[in-house]
This record gives structure tokens, C-alpha cells and sequence, in this order.
């Protein structure tokens, strides 16, 4: 049973938005950090939220994503071109333009593979992101 219905067809899926990819990837990324964040250490909610930062923050999400782009598949690498070229008129305060970019594919990435179910693929990923 999952505890969040995906109902989507894949078809369907990539015919959405690669920033609408992002905008879920963006919310999944921040869970799977808050529960590595809570299951791994003893800090309070303020200290979490501050420890937090430093891995959901678009330079920690780009450099991940260049580090991780050569285990990806050739559709994983389309995923991301999709959502780095998507044209975003939402810049950032205090995020370099590029890392931005970089960090909405990574995000578009996560939230790809989170709606189409490929949950263990998403798994090993979220796993990398963590050595990285």
C-alpha cells in the first residue's frame, strides 16, 4: 500500500512540466533529508532545519548532480536536460544562475522518478547523493 497515491501513467508523466517534476522532487528530496537528518542524529528542530540547509541549498543539489551524472542512464540524462533547460522565470536571491539550473534538474530528476514509481532507482540515487 503507499501511503501517497501516484496515479499517473508514465506517458502521462512526461508530458508534464519538468519544472512541475522539480516542484515534487523538491518536496521528496526535503523529506528524505529531514528523515536521514532525525534518524541520525539527536538535534533539535531548529539545529535540523539549519543542518538541513546545507544539503537542500542549489549548490549542494548541483554538485551532487555533477557527481552523479555519469552513473545515470541515457532517459535518467534526458530527464535532467529537460528540467535544466526549462525556462524558469523564478531566479534566485542567493543562488549563482547556473547552480540554480543545475539544482532544478537534480530536483526534476528526484520528482521524475518518484511519480513514474521507480522507487528502487530513486533509492540508489537519494543513497549517492548521500556519499556525495
Amino acid at each position: 500500500m503507499e501511503i501517497i497515491e501516484r496515479l499517473k501513467e508514465k506517458e502521462d508523466i512526461n508530458l508534464l512540466s519538468p519544472l512541475t517534476w522539480a516542484y515534487v522532487g523538491d518536496a521528496v528530496y526535503e523529506l528524505y533529508i529531514r528523515t536521514n537528518l532525525v534518524n541520525n542524529t539527536k538535534l533539535k528542530p531548529h539545529k535540523l532545519h539549519i543542518e538541513s540547509i546545507k544539503y537542500v541549498r542549489a549548490k549542494a543539489q548541483a554538485d551532487i548532480l555533477k557527481k552523479i551524472m555519469n552513473d545515470l542512464t541515457e532517459e535518467e540524462k534526458g530527464i535532467v536536460r529537460r528540467a535544466r533547460n526549462a525556462e524558469n522565470h523564478h531566479l534566485p536571491k542567493n543562488a549563482d544562475p547556473q547552480d540554480y539550473m543545475y539544482s532544478t534538474a537534480f530536483e526534476g530528476l528526484i520528482g521524475f522518478l518518484y511519480l513514474t514509481k521507480q522507487d528502487e532507482r530513486l533509492k540508489e540515487i537519494l543513497q549517492k547523493s548521500k556519499h556525495e
